[in-house]
Order: C-alpha cells, then sequence, then structure tokens
C-alpha cells in the first residue's frame, strides 16, 4: 500500500474538458458605488470566513499595466463583485482587507496585493489564507484553482472569460458567473479540505512523487 509521504496528487491538464462544467449556484451582487459597499462589507462580516479573488484588465503591451478592476468575496451562497474601477478601494474595503478577524482564502494572493497597492501604497492586508501554500500538506502538488477545484470535485471551470475587458461599463452575465465562480471555488476548497472529508491516499489523482503533471 501506498504511504501518504511517498505521493503527490496532480491531475493532467488535458483531462479538465472532459470534466462536468462547474458552476456557482448562488446570488450575484455588483458593487459599484461606496454606499453600497459599506452595507455588503457588513453581511461579509457576519460570515467570519469569505472567498478573494480580483480580476484586472489584461494589458498587451508590456511596460502598461492596469490596476485591479473587481474584487470578488463570496460567503457559501452570495457574492459580492466590487467594481473598484468605479469606485476605488474605498477606507472601508481596505479596512475590511487588513481585518484579522475576518479571514480571506484566496490563490496567489500576494500578486493581488502587488496590484491593488498601485492604488493604496500603504495597504497592509491581513486574515488571509493562501491556497498554494494550505494544499501542500494535503499532497496536491497542483497550485493552480483550475486544477485544485477538479482534483477535489471532480468538476472543470472554464476560463474563456479571463481575458475579457474588466472595465467594461456593464459586466456581461458570463463576467459576473466568471468572477464569482472564482472566489467561491477558493472558499469552498478550503472548507472541504478543513473538514477533513478527503483523504489524499483516495484520490484517483495519485501519483508516485517525481512523475506527477507539472503543468499548472
Amino acid at each position: 500500500m501506498m504511504l501518504q509521504t511517498d505521493i503527490n496528487i496532480s491531475i493532467p491538464k488535458q483531462l479538465l474538458p472532459t470534466l462536468p462544467q462547474a458552476r456557482f449556484a448562488g446570488r450575484i451582487t455588483v458593487i459599484d458605488s461606496v454606499d453600497q459597499a459599506r452595507q455588503a462589507l457588513r453581511a461579509l462580516r457576519r460570515a467570519g470566513i469569505v472567498g478573494f479573488d480580483t480580476e484586472t484588465r489584461p494589458s498587451f503591451r508590456r511596460g502598461n499595466p492596469h490596476k485591479v478592476a473587481l474584487m470578488q468575496l463570496s460567503t457559501d451562497d452570495r457574492c459580492f463583485l466590487f467594481r473598484l474601477n468605479k469606485m476605488g478601494l474605498s477606507r472601508a474595503l481596505c479596512n475590511f482587507l487588513q481585518d484579522p478577524s475576518v479571514m480571506k482564502v484566496g490563490l496567489s494572493v500576494h500578486d493581488d496585493f502587488n496590484v491593488m497597492r498601485r492604488s493604496v501604497f500603504e495597504l497592509s492586508p491581513q486574515g488571509f489564507v493562501e491556497l498554494q501554500t494550505y494544499v501542500k500538506s494535503f499532497h496536491i502538488k497542483d497550485i493552480s484553482l483550475q486544477k485544485i477545484y477538479a482534483i477535489l470535485f471532480g468538476e472543470y471551470m472554464p476560463k474563456s472569460q479571463r481575458l475579457t475587458n474588466w472595465e467594461a461599463d456593464e459586466l456581461t452575465q458570463h463576467q459576473q458567473a466568471y468572477a464569482a465562480m472564482d472566489a467561491w471555488a477558493c472558499l469552498r476548497i478550503y472548507k472541504y479540505l478543513k473538514s477533513g472529508n478527503f483523504v489524499p491516499d483516495e484520490s484517483p489523482y495519485l501519483q508516485p512523487i517525481g512523475v506527477a503533471d507539472n503543468e499548472n
């Protein structure tokens, strides 16, 4: 029998599109004003733990980066999409990000922070869980949200909206669904792993160390 110390868990990239498509079935609320943000943050604080993600308008010219256009914060059944390109990174949002009493779960959050500091240089986020680090204790080698979610739930998260214009006057329904899914998925992954229901030795994607898929 293979021991946990002798394994990695990784899913082949080519397998992803063959899986059922993942969907966020909760409520999505678009926030584009400071007043709306304050109300949303009150609901998020009551949850105590939220999923976190951001979206930035893609730049196809080197040396011309954009600021964060959208911040997604999700509970189990509701995701708020904060349109930072319209309302800015308000003091209330900064306070929320810096509040250690509310747990925020995200993936590659250091990169998100670096981009947000283009707007608020002194931002010092607290209370964050980095999934790329957290999943390592469960022998999950893959570091992309798409692959981690597929390993745990057997579903595929399409990325067709990733390079769309997040600063558009109105976000499409597809953009909203994509953005909400990413934040909610972070929360779902963390809670599932924390529950103890995931048994690494029973994963269908076990691979001996040294042969796991390196494409993340």
